[in-house]
């Protein structure tokens, strides 16, 4: 994929095809999905789908999942009519790289990749580099691959550590450092060569099956994280970090990749500095949740560069659902926001729709809700939009903004402008519950011959703007509570 800043829309595969098979009262698989749902994506104007949980669940996972009797109340919470065979197993407790047969197997992978490709659209699948499933042939072929442990470990730690069948190896339990360890996975040792080696082996054979991949916690494998995780369990710390290795080698075979780097504590660009193309802006989700309009401008002030290569959303599926946390309202403005940043966006299947319930990834269904049709328009609108060069590869310029000794509300509002070529837009967001005022500096210094038409980009209405007294004075704006902009500015001529 070569397209800058692209739109990625999160699938839950399992449970998209559930609802497909109840829709037209069949049993689909990815292979025999109507041309019309694949048309349904070409429609939003995404640049890639990422199709979450392909690949071949783990037997064990699922009996595990279904012992664990927190899980359980989850699931029954979410499903009232909840049955054990609404567990399909964790996608993040893969067994193998191999396209379930569930779901179409990897002829059905391959179909639905090139009905994708049809209309234009990548395919980004999953790897998950810290652990496996406790039935992956690597344990039983390769142990030595993964943490170990001994009895004595065992007993001391008994949720920390598992055997490995029946007399089988003692190992660790997969973990991130800040919580206790997940019950269904191994932990993988990131330190040792062969491991290295067959993480490569494994993502050269998944980007075989698609166009880019999205990399499961992947600070986890950086050497001072794992380091600090496992001590001399994890042996001598190698000269080169895990995804410099890694990444670097598929890089030669697959120029045209992208990795996606799931990202929290602030590793964002030590990440993007050994080789992703995108990481998670999870500072920037926390600040449309629960930050001010000030603590947001701050952020967009880092350099363009390495805001190029952030991953903005406002859900996913490890997230709540953005209904379930924003106010209309305040998702509305938020959206925006997002979608006319520098680098790469990120939507949930769902979203659009105003879902609230956040499922369990181990599921393969959901619960019906009710469709909210004015945020599904106002998604739909949003996105094709934002769907031309110039927010692909556009010039994305931070406003200044001004206010009065009397009137400091100005605070509340971001702007910025983007442009390429004849092709420029505004956008100013009001990110606070009060209405508010500012004088928006252009961006741009070459507008004062001329008379301009700005149009609300999502509702078609216009104003008339001179070009000089936009740049002596600024642009006027008066936004009530978590209103926007969204100007289309082009001269009249």
């Amino acid at each position: 994929m070569e397209k800058a800043n692209p739109t990625v829309y999160e699938v839950n595969t399992w449970v998209w095809l559930s609802e497909l098979g109840r829709k037209y009262g069949r049993r689909i698989d990815l292979g025999s999905v109507p041309p019309q749902e694949w048309e349904e994506f070409a429609r939003l104007g995404v640049d890639a789908l990422w199709f979450m949980g392909v690949w071949e669940r783990s037997p064990s996972g699922v009996r595990i999942a279904l012992e664990l009797e927190d899980q359980v109340a989850e699931y029954r919470r979410v499903l009232p009519d909840f049955a054990p065979g609404d567990v399909a197993g964790s996608p993040y407790c893969i067994r193998r790289y191999v396209a379930d047969e569930q779901i179409g197997g990897e002829k059905g992978l391959a179909a639905a990749r090139g009905e994708l490709a049809k209309r234009g659209i990548g395919l980004i699948l999953d790897f998950v580099p810290n652990h496996t499933a406790q039935d992956s042939p690597w344990i039983f072929d390769h142990p030595e691959y993964f943490i170990a442990g001994d009895r004595e470990d065992l007993a001391k730690g008994p949720t920390a550590f598992f055997e490995a069948g029946p007399g089988g190896a003692i190992l660790a339990l997969g973990r991130d450092p800040c919580f206790p360890a997940w019950q269904d996975v191994a932990q993988v040792n990131a330190f040792h060569p062969g491991l290295r080696k067959a993480s490569i082996e494994a993502l050269d054979s998944i980007l075989e099956q698609c166009d880019g991949v999205r990399c499961d916690m992947a600070m986890l494998l950086t050497n001072p994280v794992f380091e600090r995780t496992w001590g001399r369990r994890a042996g001598e710390v190698p000269s080169t970090e895990f995804w410099t290795e890694v990444l670097g080698a598929l890089r030669r075979k697959h120029p045209r990749a992208l990795f996606i780097a799931e990202a929290y504590w602030d590793m964002e660009w030590e990440l993007q500095q050994q080789g992703f193309d995108f990481c998670y802006d999870k500072r920037l989700y926390d600040r449309l949740v629960s930050g001010t309009a000030e603590t947001i401008r701050q952020h967009l002030l880092a350099d363009l560069g390495y805001q190029g290569k952030l991953l903005r959303f406002l859900e996913n599926h490890d997230e709540p659902r953005a209904a379930a946390v924003f106010s209309p309202r305040r998702e509305r403005a938020a959206a925006v926001v997002i979608a006319t940043l520098p680098g790469a966006k990120l939507f949930h299947e769902g979203q659009f729709e105003g879902r609230r319930v956040r499922i369990p990834v181990a599921l393969s269904r959901r619960p019906p809700e009710e469709v909210d049709s004015e945020l599904q328009l106002f998604f739909y609108q949003l996105l094709t939009n934002i769907d031309s060069g110039c927010f692909h590869d556009g010039e994305w310029k931070l406003c200044d903004l001004a206010g009065w000794p009397d009137n400091s509300s100005w605070n509340n509002i971001l702007a910025w402008g983007l442009r390429k070529g004849e092709e420029r837009y505004l956008v100013a967001v009001n990110f606070s519950e009060y209405r508010s005022q500012a004088l928006v500096q252009s961006p741009w210094n070459d507008i004062g011959e001329a008379r301009w038409r700005l149009v609300e980009v999502l509702t078609g209405e216009e104003y008339f703007r001179d070009g000089a007294e936009m740049l002596k004075s600024g642009l006027f704006v008066d936004l009530e509570a978590w209103n926007y902009h969204f100007l289309r500015c082009r001269e009249i001529r």
